[in-house]
């Protein structure tokens, strides 16, 4: 019984995010359709993180057990053969059967996309945050560094988010402006709260204004006050980039 660890990527745009819902397509209930088709049995499937409805990755990763020996390349041909072109196994990899693609996760790094044209192309739109005019990167960068450290992120988790404590390391969190007229937030952490990162893009926007300075972030951070912080994010803007594992073997997702 072989357990593999697969990287996905897809586009969140048709989805209502990666968890199996009640109602609606969910990324891991197409995954573990196409498995059951392919093993001939149901296979659980466990994705490092629980992307929200329209979010996208470039590097999710998830795990199983199979019934049948197969081999890596298969599962990925299997796979790509029976899901929908908005999803993609990029690579699979047979790992111990001890190994949990949440639990065993030691970071996760996230990008969400702003574009400040004044006229945003169509085959964009489902990818960025459209906020025309330019947005002060240096000072959005500034602020960005606040988000860095241990905090306690009450000031960013949204409604509905997991009871339980607020407190998360994040290890990196930078701003740079892209080509095109893009601008890129990037943040890596140990864990997020329910909309946390996009929480975080909102208030970043509001210091791209000019709205509010570069110190505010951290007096957002402080204030553990939901109210404080900026809008959220739309979903469409943020994408899950990798997932770390403290394994070498295991970092290439």
């Amino acid at each position: 019984m072989p357990s593999f660890r697969i990287t996905l990527a897809y586009d969140g745009t048709p989805f209502v995010g990666w968890q199996r819902q009640a109602s609606g397509t969910s990324v891991q209930g197409l995954v573990e359709d196409a498995l059951r088709e392919f093993d001939e049995d149901d296979v659980a499937v466990t994705g490092a993180g629980r992307t929200d409805a329209g979010v996208h990755a470039l590097g999710q990763v998830a795990g199983f057990t199979l019934r049948r020996p197969t081999a890596a390349d298969v599962v990925v041909r299997a796979l790509n053969a029976r899901l929908p072109p908005e999803v993609r196994v990029m690579a699979a990899e047979e790992v111990p059967p001890s190994f949990h693609a949440r639990f065993d996760a030691t970071s996760k790094t996230y990008r969400y996309r702003f574009a400040t044209a004044d006229v945003l192309s169509p085959f964009e739109r489902a990818y960025a945050w459209h906020v025309p005019g330019a947005l002060a990167v240096d000072a959005m960068g500034e602020a960005a560094r606040f988000v860095e450290g241990h905090h306690d992120f009450a000031a960013f988790q949204t409604t509905g988010g997991v009871p339980g404590p607020t407190e998360r390391v994040v290890s990196a969190s930078t701003v740079v402006a892209a080509a095109d007229g893009f601008v890129h937030y990037e943040v890596t952490g140990s864990g997020f709260l329910r909309h946390m990162v996009r929480a975080i893009a909102g208030t970043l926007v509001d210091i791209g204004r000019r709205r509010q300075g570069p110190e505010w972030m951290r007096d957002v951070i402080a204030s553990r006050d939901r109210s404080q912080a900026g809008k959220t994010a739309p979903a469409h803007g943020l994408f899950l980039v990798r997932v770390g594992y403290t394994d070498r073997r295991d970092r290439r997702g």
